[in-house]
């Protein structure tokens, strides 16, 4: 069977690049080993979210006194939050289908392995493909621990799908964006959490304002957070999981609850991808390829999580998909991979795009930044806000927008405007110009570029 392109990996990278492909008339092949949607639909972004939506409406309930409700005797029903996120995946997923579906694609379950360029197999068939594009996505990886293995350790997929896991107190081995968002949802239930991340501060790839603003906000919220904590083992059985660390003290430590969630980290997905006779170059695991997704074998692309030095994000994958399409079609990339904004779904949400102030003054950039706190904000107040901010880094010498950091309700919402204010070089003083409505949370940006404006 012979098609102009194959792709490998139906996540949000691999369906992206099918369904632009099939716009542009060429002939389509999709192989995916388990669902469409890939992680981030399945057992990442999307029903994480589901999840914390149900758990912080529960966490939200036990305030509403303050607000003139009262209310009595209010619970959770673990299960059916799940069924709940079961229903919302299953619809999206089906969705994907469609589209699958709409465009003509051919869509082939099961592992695909790259033969030679331009060969694929799968279930014992052999299909060929001019261009070859690889969105084979990520995997959990795992750290070196004694104890990592045993039972009673669960990745985020264990308490995403197979109707999760319940645990009244929870080891967190990672303050990243899985370990916080997971903290959150696990604390909104009730959850005894504490989280262990062996670098300075939690979030270690985002601006530290951001991570220590975070860290007060969840020790408040009632987890227990420890930076520069090194983990040493893992003992016990499910139900009463040991785990030992070091902390940035030098003191060693324990801590003992029901479950261990491993979250420090995921690595690119290339099992069983390549033939005995096939290889590309790779950097620690993960596939090189250049701004346009080639990689050292022509016609052999690479989008994604399986990209070396990438940003893991679905966003990042699907842009870079539609991208590689246009190259494969002799067009110009139509989307701007040099701003990428970043979110973390926690109560207060966060979301960061362009540099940062330490950064830009790494980078040998003027700078000049204007803020604007969640306490000024009417809107805030009325919904009964954690303490946040909104800030903007600016060139201390043009006033263009370098970069901005939200702590807030609405960031991953509002971050959008921002980045296209970077994007096409706006300086603070012109989105001040642009009127906000009022009271809203966007107002807050308007807020911290009008401090910006030059008179």
């Amino acid at each position: 069977m012979k098609f102009d392109i194959a792709i490998i990996g139906g996540g949000p990278g691999g369906y992206t690049a099918a369904e632009k492909a099939a716009k542009e008339g060429l002939q389509v092949v999709l192989f995916e080993k388990e669902d469409l949607g890939g992680t981030c639909l399945n057992r990442g972004c999307m029903p994480t979210k589901a999840l914390l939506h149900s758990a912080e409406t529960y966490a939200a309930l036990g305030h509403v006194q303050t607000l003139g409700i009262q209310t009595q005797d209010v619970t959770y029903d673990f299960d059916a939050m799940h069924r709940r996120k079961d229903e919302v995946v299953t619809t999206l997923r089906q969705g994907v289908e469609k589209l699958m579906k709409a465009n003509k694609i051919t869509v082939v379950s099961g592992q695909a392995r790259i033969e030679k360029a331009g060969v694929i197999t799968c279930n014992g068939e052999t299909y060929e493909g001019k261009d070859i594009i690889i969105a084979t996505g990520s995997k959990v990886s795992y750290p070196p621990i004694p104890g990592i293995d045993l039972p009673g350790v669960w990745n985020s997929r264990d308490i995403l799908e197979w109707g999760g896991q319940n645990f009244k107190s929870l080891v967190i081995i990672g303050g990243g964006v899985v370990g916080v968002e997971c903290a959150t949802l696990y604390r909104c239930l009730g959850c005894e959490v504490t989280v262990l991340e062996a670098a300075d501060h939690i979030l270690p790839f985002m601006d530290k304002e951001i991570a220590q603003r975070l860290t007060m906000i969840l020790k408040k919220q009632g987890v227990k957070v420890e930076a520069k904590a090194s983990v040493q083992k893992i003992e016990g059985a499910p139900g009463a999981m040991t785990v030992s660390y070091v902390d940035k003290k030098g003191v060693e430590q324990t801590v003992t609850a029901q479950g261990v969630l491993a979250a420090a980290g995921r690595k690119a997905n290339l099992e069983g991808l390549f033939g005995p006779d096939f290889s590309l170059e790779l950097e620690r695991g993960a596939i090189v390829g250049d701004v346009d997704g080639r990689t050292s074998v022509p016609h052999v692309y690479v989008i994604g999580d399986a990209k070396a030095r990438n940003i893991q994000l679905a966003h990042v994958a699907s842009a870079q998909g539609e991208n590689a399409v246009a190259v494969i079609a002799g067009k110009k990339p139509p989307l701007d991979m040099s701003v990428v904004p970043s979110c973390v779904y926690t109560n207060p949400e966060i979301a960061s795009v362009g540099l940062t102030e330490e950064g830009a003054k790494a980078a040998g950039i003027p700078v000049k930044t204007g803020k604007y706190l969640t306490g000024a904000n009417g809107k805030c107040l009325i919904e009964g806000t954690e303490s946040g901010y909104v800030k903007l880094v600016t060139d201390g010498t043009t006033g263009k927008l370098l970069g901005a950091q939200l702590v807030c309700p609405r960031a991953t919402d509002m971050v959008g405007e921002l980045t296209l204010a970077i994007q096409k070089g706006l300086t603070a003083g012109e989105l001040s110009e642009v009127i906000h409505p009022h009271p809203t949370f966007s107002e807050m940006l308007f807020g911290a570029a009008e401090g910006l404006r030059k008179v």
